[in-house]
């Protein structure tokens, strides 16, 4: 039996959108339909909210979720979802659900954790999607990834890449923000310091391939429209209440 939890890391002090977790939607806060997705997972044992607020404890308690509070100054969810994981040495793999992703489905949850639980080489799996709009291929906040013929990734870029130098006809995947470690490679990667391409692209994951760990990749269908900002809350609320 391979114990695996998942873990949504939850800030209430987001820039763009303060205590987004805690945004209602049908009477029911944001984390709760990231939360009830993640239940419905086939291959998780638990699944533990992890946040450095107390509202967002109390909220998910509320809804009888399972919370653990966190210090404040983690500077990323990788770091807040290791000191979770230093409290639970029985789970095996991780999987970092982000906590503003409420259309995300326990199909696309199990996929990232069957990727790495099937590849005994690789330390993480991810999720990439194909795309074709130039608008989504040219925007920097439009994540993309190219990997080898193993599905192995390779880089990580806001840029878009493949550059199309002989303008033949190149395929673009985006990366989507869901992230399956083994215990080790989590403790790993949150000791490592930053990367320099990490910090020029402000993207976590290439401090995991600057040190040579390997990502693996499975492609899915899935969209899922991340709440980053009050048009994002409103198009997801839109899109449920009608």
């Amino acid at each position: 039996m391979k114990n695996t939890a998942i873990i949504i890391p939850a800030r209430y002090g987001s820039t763009r959108l303060p205590a987004k977790p805690l945004l209602k939607v049908k009477d029911k806060p944001i984390i709760q339909y990231v939360y009830e997705a993640a239940k419905k997972s086939k291959l998780q044992n638990e699944v533990i909210v992890a946040t450095d607020d107390i509202r967002i404890k109390e909220a998910v308690e509320k809804f009888g979720g399972k919370c653990e509070m966190t210090d404040k100054n983690h500077k990323c969810g990788s770091d807040r979802i290791a000191e979770v994981l230093n409290r639970h040495p029985e789970y095996d793999y991780i999987l970092n659900l982000q906590g503003d992703e409420p259309q995300i489905t326990p199909e696309v949850i199990d996929l990232a954790i069957n990727t790495l639980q099937n590849d005994s080489k690789a330390d993480i799996s991810t999720l990439v999607r194909q795309i074709t709009s130039p608008e989504q291929i040219n925007n920097p906040n439009c994540v993309k990834c190219v990997f080898d013929n193993n599905f192995n990734a390779l880089y990580f870029s806001r840029c878009p890449i493949p550059y199309e130098r002989n303008k033949s006809q190149a395929n673009y995947y985006a990366h989507i923000g869901i992230y399956c470690y083994k215990k080790d490679s989590l403790n790993k990667i949150t000791q490592l310091e930053q990367a320099d391409i990490e910090k020029q692209e402000s993207l976590e994951q290439l401090r995991a391939l600057k040190n040579g760990m390997k990502i693996k990749i499975a492609i899915t269908d899935l969209n899922p429209t991340g709440i980053d900002t009050i048009e994002d809350y409103e198009k997801f609320k839109s899109l449920v209440e009608n």
